[in-house]
């Protein structure tokens, strides 16, 4: 391979001095426009590229920034991601994304190499929203924000969907269709969103004054098969319910089945609503499912935003939860 060509060579190449060659690729100092462009060319042909890292430790700032998830999937990373690059983007900053996953050494070298190359930030965000150990690594107060995902540092900057606000919007939705008895179907209660979401769903029918029935309120795993095995339980009761909220979309589409295996038609029978609104779930189950959406991309959005202010050297409120929307379908309104 031929070695990378140095600052010389497009001084050399364009038949200008050192520093004449740095000022016209630095855009600094007073040169002719043709002195300029010719070295501008030059640089072109040998396909020669600045030290970025040189020019950061000049300048104290490298126009980049980090993003470490374990989210290997990237079912919540990835819209994350694309909101907060829109935003980055905009101010010319670079966004270097890493895969953590949930291995602490891996996390710490990823962090290493982010501090080694001088970004100017770091994002830290997940597969789930429940506080995670800080990196154990003194970051030298780097602006850091954590999204879809929380710290238990004191004082660290966080961003949450609104998943209480999600749950009573989506029981709302149903109560507000005339359903009497509305059953909560959802994940393991060490998930801090489906506590949040179990009390989303409690605030709607008690401000409906509907007491919760502890009959129609399950605990299972985010899958669709514990969605089906719920179903059959719920129609076992004396007296089954008449609409589902469901806590993932997973769960929701996993409900529709069994309501298919049994006969019964949503949402004439039962009306159910999904939570995360996720499209290849949600739009391929049979009736399409209604859901909420937790708006991940305007979280990522919201993300690239702050931390641009907290690059800019402004303090930052430690936690804020963004609200989520809802999006309904068949399965809740057969004219969607």
């Amino acid at each position: 391979m031929s070695p990378r060509p140095t600052l010389r060579d497009v001084a050399t190449h364009a038949g200008v001095s050192l520093g004449t060659a740095s000022k016209a690729l630095n855009k600094s100092g007073t040169l002719r426009s043709e002195t300029r462009n010719k070295v501008l060319a030059s640089a072109r042909a040998l396909g020669f590229r600045p030290n970025d890292l040189a020019q950061a430790l000049h300048r104290g700032q490298s126009y980049t920034v980090g993003l470490i998830s374990n989210d290997s999937f990237g079912r919540f990373t990835m819209p994350i991601m694309e909101g907060l690059e829109d935003v980055l983007h905009e101010a010319g900053i670079a966004l270097f994304m890493c895969n953590a996953t949930d291995d602490p050494e891996r996390e710490k070298r990823h962090i290493d190499q982010l501090l080694g190359k001088r970004v100017d930030g770091l994002v830290f965000t997940g597969r789930r929203a429940d506080r995670r150990p800080a990196p154990g690594l003194n970051l030298g107060g780097l602006p850091t924000i954590y999204v879809f995902s929380q710290s238990d540092e004191p004082g660290s900057v966080c961003l949450l969907p609104d998943d209480a606000g999600g749950a009573r919007l989506a029981t709302e939705h149903l109560l507000a269709l005339g359903r009497g008895r509305i059953a909560h179907v959802t994940g393991p209660q060490d998930f801090e969103a489906v506590r949040l979401r179990h009390e989303g769903y409690r605030q709607a029918l008690t401000g409906a004054d509907r007491a919760v029935d502890p009959d129609l309120v399950l605990y299972g795993d985010w899958s669709e098969h514990w969605g089906r095995e719920a179903l059959h339980r719920l129609c076992a009761l004396a007296q089954p319910p008449d609409a589902i909220v469901a806590g993932n979309d997973q769960i929701g589409r996993g409900l529709l089945e069994a309501m298919r295996e049994r006969g019964l038609v949503a949402p004439d029978d039962i009306a159910v609503i999904g939570f995360d609104n996720w499209s290849v779930m949600a739009e391929a189950a049979r009736p399409p499912l209604s859901s909420i959406d937790m708006n991940l991309r305007a979280l990522g959005e919201e993300a690239g935003r702050r931390l641009r202010r907290m690059m800019a050297g402004e303090e930052i409120a430690s936690t804020a939860r963004l609200p989520c929307s809802l999006v309904v379908r068949a399965s809740t309104d057969p004219t969607a």
